[in-house]
């Protein structure tokens, strides 16, 4: 049996589109939540009233209106206003949704918009993110969009306002994301590049990925450890114990972005650490590996079983295998799994340097569904 060598596609849309019988609700970002809390503050500050809700401007142009959970005084006349909105992320699994985004506002001396970061709100300590370390987790089009509702409100050529964003049990939140990772300290992000979440959104996830390379090459490391998920990233950082954690990013879908990412950002070495399904993908030349997106492609997986030394009935039995995961199972009931194993990770490891065009070196690794053990590779870890 032969198998041509696969083009190498990383498909931005899904060949056949699924109609959902109802559409998905989009939500707000902490990043506007944040901006109309602020604007609400302010607003409170100046008229001596607590405002029911807000109007904010998106990046985009448009206008959105935000309801105040809360909104507080203190002094007479008041000297300080804090004000809560609640982020709803609409239909989107978000970590922080329901999160009570907080400003508390006071005046400064000096003119001008002085934006804090308060308890919850974690803390930038390593290079790499556009931020200042030492610096509020508070990404720029965030600062962009509260500057802008501020300045709504008060003209800050006159005017000098202190907004400081904190967000209660943020600490724990994060706990739930990549932050600690990224050298993000002590709380969440306040983000958002249009003020508006998508559902289920590749486009954040994918970025997030692009982002922790970014930082790694910050801090001088030239090697990746790419991992699809918990399991495979336990089982790689037991592989290369030398490696720091922040070595160690987890791509999900998204191995093709994470390459041009190590490519670009002048890195030397790619690893890729997966199981059998997600490997026989990339073996078919999909760099972006979402189940709605792409399916196992199970000849290839029969050509594999052939080199590897398989009987006709093996060949057979693992191209009609229902799934990548069934035909590991048939590989290893047949003793073929290590060798099989290896010629799909020499397969892997070759599609990877063809679309790195060799910048880098590859290496590639397959681990077992509990994630427990290494059980083929490309070569550099022989069985």
């Amino acid at each position: 049996m032969t198998y041509a060598e696969p083009p190498l596609r990383e498909p931005d849309l899904p060949r056949t589109a699924k109609v959902r019988p109802t559409a998905l609700r989009t939500g707000w970002t902490t990043g506007a939540c944040a901006t109309a809390a602020a604007k609400a503050a302010v607003t409170a500050l100046v008229t001596g009233a607590a405002p029911p809700e807000v109007e904010i401007g998106l990046p985009a142009g448009r206008r959105v209106r935000f309801p105040v959970a809360r909104c507080e005084l203190a002094g007479t006349p008041p000297t300080r206003a804090e004000a809560v909105v609640v982020k709803d992320a609409g239909d989107d699994p978000d970590v922080t949704h329901g999160a009570e985004l907080t400003a508390t506002v006071d005046w400064t001396d000096a003119p001008g918009l002085r934006l804090d970061g308060g308890p919850g709100v974690g803390t930038v300590t390593k290079p790499g993110l556009g931020l200042a370390v030492g610096g509020p987790a508070i990404n720029d089009t965030p600062r962009r969009m509260i500057s802008e509702a501020v300045a709504e409100v008060v003209d800050l050529s006159e005017v000098g306002v202190r907004v400081v964003i904190s967000v209660p049990r943020g600490e724990i939140m994060a706990r739930k994301t990549t932050n600690r990772r990224l050298g993000i300290l002590g709380g969440i992000s306040i983000l958002g590049t249009t003020g508006i979440v998508r559902p289920f959104s590749t486009a954040s996830w994918r970025a997030s990925v692009v982002q922790a390379v970014h930082v790694m090459a910050a801090q001088g490391e030239r090697t990746v450890v790419l991992c699809t998920g918990g399991r495979t990233e336990r089982a790689a950082r037991a592989l290369l114990p030398e490696l720091p954690e922040v070595c160690f990013v987890e791509v999900g879908d998204f191995t093709g972005a994470a390459v041009t990412a190590a490519v670009g950002d002048a890195m030397t070495g790619v690893v890729f650490v997966g199981m059998a399904g997600k490997l026989a993908k990339l073996a078919a030349g999909v760099l972006m590996t979402h189940y709605t997106r792409s399916a196992v492609d199970l000849s290839l997986l029969g050509a594999v079983t052939a080199e590897a030394g398989g009987d006709p009935a093996l060949v057979a039995a693992v191209t009609e295998a229902n799934t990548g995961r069934h035909a590991y199972e048939l590989w290893e009931g047949a003793g073929l799994l290590g060798p099989a194993g290896d010629l799909l990770c020499q397969r892997v490891r070759q599609v990877l340097l063809r679309f790195a065009e060799r910048a880098v070196t590859v290496d590639v690794a397959m681990v077992d569904f509990a994630g427990a053990r290494v059980v083929a590779s490309s070569g550099r870890w022989p069985r």
